[in-house]
């Protein structure tokens, strides 16, 4: 299935044969201290910068019926964002797997956003569409 919403996404969890949990990691962008005069403005203009995770969550798909719940959730942290990247984690014998089972994944993420691997991680913008990162 070609995911290119955060709608497209939930569906293909409810679809797997086993239970899903999907993991969510928040990144915001900051420019980096030694960024050139070039990277600077764009920057300014909305683009570029190294990407900062800020928060995770994880959820089952039955606990979110949209993008919009997401969303909600992460205003309660009072963290700004500008992506959130999702991967999921598939569970056994018709359960999800426990968000204590997704803690080590989670920061296996954050490490993996950190160090600029986003290979398996799909993100989306404030609308909850696929972004394609350069």
């Amino acid at each position: 299935m070609n995911i290119s919403s955060f709608d497209d996404l939930l569906l293909a969890a409810r679809q797997q044969a086993q239970a899903q949990r999907l993991l969510f990691v928040f990144a915001g962008a900051e420019l980096p201290a030694d960024a050139t005069p070039a990277q600077r403005d764009r920057f300014l203009a909305g683009q570029g910068g190294a990407l900062v995770p800020i928060m995770c969550v994880d959820k089952t798909p039955d606990e979110l019926s949209g993008f919009a719940d997401l969303v909600e959730e992460s205003r309660q942290f009072g963290q700004d964002w500008q992506i959130v990247f999702a991967a999921a984690m598939s569970g056994t014998d018709g359960l999800a797997p426990s968000s204590a089972a997704a803690e080590s994944v989670l920061q296996r993420m954050v490490e993996a956003i950190k160090a600029g691997n986003l290979e398996g991680l799909i993100p989306f913008d404030r609308e909850g569409q696929t972004l394609m990162l350069e």
